[in-house]
């Protein structure tokens, strides 16, 4: 092999330790240790502690609370010590943890060689990275970053003229090679892996940038492969030694780990157990459960958290079904709104684009006035643009207006709630895209790059028909509701988190939208129809969004029929009751609630000072798979992804097969961020929102620069500064299902096994054909039956599975 090749090979396999960051502005929640998911989750955080330094286990104050509190079963939590030999007061042993966090953490400030190479590096970045912030871009950016750097080396006073970058290869490879030619080739790898993860926040952003693509990344071309070269290049001049660290752990701070790790699993196995027993015990009333005839209405949400919570209010005020369902709906879609600049990714990170989407106007005389207010609000913001990026023009323009604009500012700070209303009605009398626009969703034979301009009439049926059945739906109501959600946030760099995470973070009503157009036409209906899903020909399919910050459920009803007016207006004042149980139950979390719920959260999304509009998924902790009526009865407090499934009607497994490999990975996903970013947000989160710096558009600094940060702010994790709000717990996923049914599929998925096996999430089954006792999955598709309930019934058979080789009773 050549040495060209050794090296992109070595730099590949290097950047698997590096998780993806993507930019700011569509922040995808991902596990930052993603690249070390094909080993047991506590040797993962070890290696990533001495890569990055981040703790991988939640303090021992946090632990102690959740004790305290009784979140921690003690009889869970002794047996989890038990297993790993240790016997003692468990006060004791968190004293013994914390004394050994400290031997681990311990280190100094000072200033080294290695962080001026970071200093100027991120200097360089920023400026190359751009993405239409700054007012002066780095010159000959269009090179790509290597060359670009290169050309500017020379000029840059804080870099030494000395060693390699004196005179810079032409080829980032030859930069490489001269770095490491003193240095064996088998430590490569790991001087690259150190390089690669001193500055994650950057490396994952260049990692995403470069395998995602895009408009960005075409004009303005950056690799790892010129990065590393630069930042070696970089760490010669400066004289800093390269050779890949050997860091060992005391006896003390492994100790602690292992502690923590029961600890951990102790909480989560007492979570998971209360869960289980719940939905256990709904599973055997489903036996003798009446039939409830056709629902008033079927209303279709994302299997996100906070769906949950207004699910079950709706469900309160009438004959309402809802159902959970990925909240792209199944569209693999690139969307352009109208008047967009770029199109964007709709569907998870884990899914391709299959399709291109776009909203074309059809109404010239109501796109005529949407436009005049859309000049008027663009020359508004790029005033306010100009105001906070250029002082000088800051000083003259506040002179200049005087007190009507300190009185402008005064009002948005101090009554955020009456400016609220006041852009409400000005926002009520400027038409809505959808109001004049159509999304070109049949098949146009064009193509938009290399996607598809629509879809096939046979791909139509396809996507309608993986939903249904996804889902289990045998019955259909007169009006059926695909509810996409988006939050509602302002002057916030992180609103896309509160966005939906299966549409790539972006807003869920426009996939909502496809999906119903799709529905409603008369050619895919019979085809449906052809295919068993018998949808009477009184169904309407209608559009939504849910507004998780305020809970108003906004329905897209241009096109239902006349025939279903007093349906949907019954609907729509039921959907208000439920907006206000909702929001109450939502604003007691933050400190408010009471009559005046509503009107909090309305003054949370419109209040521009306010760094906590929303908790978002803060709380999440469990993935129930299965039939709605083991979870309409119980309150799951919002900490529950759900997704509606009939093993009944996927003999196959087919359906399971696609949640477990697509929404199942994307939970963990998201779960992983919020423990992560929870347990040390220095490291993996992104700090407090008051002390952010927006840079570039693409992410934000904490103070004045330094790495990209990569995960949560500390407001959508904790209740105080020191009481986390989210309990950070790996995620624990439940399916109503046949065990072997569940056996067949990991045996299928390698990916989905090594999760398990590693520790990185928990899986148990509640199996209806073995008495509805529940098995929990321990390694290698083996199961553990769960703690025995009390019951009458004969005891049932093993799985007769491979998985039946589990092992003990408890």
């Amino acid at each position: 092999m050549s040495t060209e090749h050794s090296i992109e090979d070595s730099i590949d396999k290097a950047a698997t330790t590096v998780g993806s960051v993507w930019p700011v502005h569509s922040f995808v929640t991902a596990n930052p240790l993603s690249g070390f998911e094909d080993m047991p989750f506590s040797e993962a955080v070890t290696q990533a502690a001495d890569l990055v330094g981040g703790r991988g286990y939640p303090s021992p104050e946090t632990f102690e609370a959740a004790l305290e509190g009784g979140q921690i079963d003690p009889a869970a939590l002794d047996a989890e010590l038990a297993d790993r030999g240790y016997d003692g007061d468990p006060e004791a042993l968190l004293e013994r943890m914390d004394a050994g966090v400290e031997s681990a953490g311990a280190g100094d400030d000072v200033e080294t060689d290695a962080a001026r190479v970071d200093r100027v590096l991120t200097k360089w970045l920023s400026a190359f990275l751009d993405e239409g912030q700054a007012h002066w871009p780095m010159p000959d950016r269009e090179d790509g970053f290597y060359n670009a750097f290169r050309s500017m080396a020379a000029y840059d006073g804080q870099i030494p003229d000395d060693g390699i970058v004196s005179d810079l290869p032409e080829s980032p490879v030859e930069t490489i090679e001269a770095a490491v030619a003193s240095y064996p080739e088998s430590q490569w790898v790991p001087i690259f892996e150190e390089q690669l993860a001193a500055l994650p926040g950057w490396t994952g952003f260049i990692k995403q940038r470069a395998a995602d693509g895009g408009e960005w990344q075409s004009a303005h071309p950056i690799s790892l492969d010129g990065y590393l070269a630069a930042r070696l290049a970089l760490l010669d001049a400066f004289g800093v030694d390269i050779a890949p660290s050997t860091g060992s752990k005391s006896d003390e701070a492994e100790a602690a780990d292992e502690l923590a790790d029961a600890f951990l699993s102790a909480w989560e196995a007492s979570y998971r157990d209360e869960v289980v027993d719940r939905v256990a015990a709904e599973s055997e009333a489903l036996d003798t459960s009446d039939a409830t005839g056709r629902p008033d209405a079927q209303l279709v949400f994302c299997i996100d958290t906070r769906s949950e919570v207004i699910r079950r209010h709706i469900e309160a005020t009438g004959d309402y079904e809802t159902h959970g369902y990925a909240g792209f709906f199944g569209i693999p879609m690139e969307y352009r709104g109208y008047d967009a600049e770029v199109a964007v990714d709709a569907c998870p990170p884990i899914v391709d684009p299959q399709h291109r989407v776009t909203e074309v106007p059809t109404d010239r005389d109501t796109e005529a006035t949407r436009d005049r207010w859309s000049r008027l609000r663009e020359a508004a913001g790029e005033a306010i643009e100009s105001l906070k990026t250029n002082p000088a023009t800051a000083f003259g323009f506040v002179e200049s207006a005087g007190s009507g604009y300190g009185l402008a500012l005064a009002a948005r700070t101090l009554v955020p709630g009456r400016v609220s209303d006041l852009l409400g009605t000005a926002d009520d009398a400027v038409p809505d895209d959808r109001e004049f626009c159509d999304q070109v969703i049949h098949h146009q034979h064009s193509y938009a790059g290399d996607l598809p301009v629509g879809l096939t009439d046979d791909e139509k049926v396809e996507y309608a028909a993986n939903a249904f059945g996804l889902m289990g739906w045998e019955e259909f109501g007169r009006l059926v509701v695909f509810t996409g959600h988006a939050s509602e946030t302002a002057n916030n760099p992180y609103d896309s988190s509160l966005d939906c995470g299966a549409c790539a973070g972006h807003p869920g009503g426009p996939n909502a939208r496809v999906l119903a157009a799709i529905c409603n036409d008369e050619t895919v209906k019979a085809q449906l129809r052809d295919r068993g899903f018998g949808i009477p020909e009184d169904t309407v399919f209608v559009a939504g969004e849910h507004n998780t910050t305020t809970d108003e459920i906004e329905l897209y009803d241009g096109d239902v029929p006349e025939s279903h007016a007093e349906d949907l207006d019954q609907l729509r004042a039921d959907l208000a009751v439920a907006r206000e149980h909702a929001a109450a139950e939502r604003a007691e979390t933050m400190g408010a609630g009471g009559s005046a719920a509503v009107s909090e959260t309305e003054r949370r999304a419109a209040d521009w000072a306010e760094t906590r509009p929303e908790w978002g998924l803060a709380g999440n902790a469990g993935f129930v798979i299965g039939p709605r009526e083991l979870t309409s009865d119980l309150d799951l407090d919002g900490r529950a992804f759900l997704h509606s499934y009939d093993h009944a009607t996927d003999p196959d497994g087919d359906a399971l097969e696609a949640i477990l490999t697509g929404p199942m990975v994307v939970t963990q996903w998201i779960n992983a961020q919020y423990y992560f970013s929870t347990v040390d947000n220095a490291v993996y989160g992104s700090g407090s929102k008051v002390t952010q710096n927006p840079v570039g558009n693409v992410g934000v600094y904490q103070g004045n620069g330094g790495d990209l940060m990569t995960g949560l702010p500390l407001q959508s994790l904790m209740a105080d500064d020191d009481t986390p709000y989210h309990q950070p717990l790996r995620l624990s996923t439940i399916i109503h299902a046949p065990v072997d049914r569940v056996t067949d599929v990991l045996a299928d998925h390698a990916e989905l096994t090594e999760l398990l096996d590693n520790d990185w999430l928990s899986l148990t089954v509640v199996d209806p054909t073995q008495d509805h006792r529940a098995f929990h999955y321990d390694e290698e598709l083996t199961w553990t039956p769960a703690s025995e309930r009390v019951e009458s019934n004969p005891e049932p058979e093993a799985p007769d599975t491979p998985a039946a080789t589990a092992v003990a009773d408890d």
